[in-house]
């Protein structure tokens, strides 16, 4: 199972339109996961038409979107159990830690978060940390990105996918 990791794209009603270089990557995608951060409910309906969408709430969502998904949820995909929260709060410690504690005492096989805008993985304690960065919103870092989780059997591999500013057509 192919499955398309997303978070924080910040898209606002006046500018929402996803990168051609995501849209064309996500291509394969038999699930979407957004770790929130969506800013408009429109980015959801934009991933929807691409595959179909897990996803919570981020701390820059409206109280909308928060009701719709929540902040926390656990889903089952190709066999893997995957928690998915968008990193803000919680606990104390690093986005990475506070997803991680988020999920004690659950029992998953991946973690997708967001928050930080910065591409993450790790294995901790038998459970993948995944952070896609942000394919709209890069904030520190060199390049946008997003992220792909392959579910092939027992096993879990991740990749995550780099890329710079697109030029406009107009």
């Amino acid at each position: 199972m192919i499955i398309g990791v997303v978070s924080d794209t910040h898209l606002l009603s006046h500018r929402l339109t996803l990168p051609k270089t995501l849209v064309e990557g996500l291509a394969d995608a038999e699930l979407i996961i957004h770790a929130g951060d969506f800013c408009d409910w429109g980015v959801y309906e934009l991933l929807e038409q691409l595959a179909p969408v897990e996803a919570v709430a981020g701390n820059n969502d409206p109280g909308t979107i928060v009701k719709r998904l929540g902040q926390k949820k656990i889903i089952t995909a190709g066999g893997k159990q995957i928690g998915i929260v968008h990193g803000d709060g919680g606990f104390r410690g690093s986005t990475p830690d506070r997803a991680f504690h988020s999920f004690e005492p659950d029992e998953v096989d991946v973690i997708v978060f967001g928050h930080s805008h910065v591409p993450f993985a790790e294995e901790r304690q038998g459970v993948l940390l995944f952070n896609p960065g942000s394919p709209t919103d890069k904030r520190m870092q060199p390049r946008y990105s997003y992220g792909k989780l392959f579910v092939e059997g027992e096993q879990i591999r991740y990749e995550h996918y780099f890329f710079d500013k697109e030029r406009s057509n107009g």
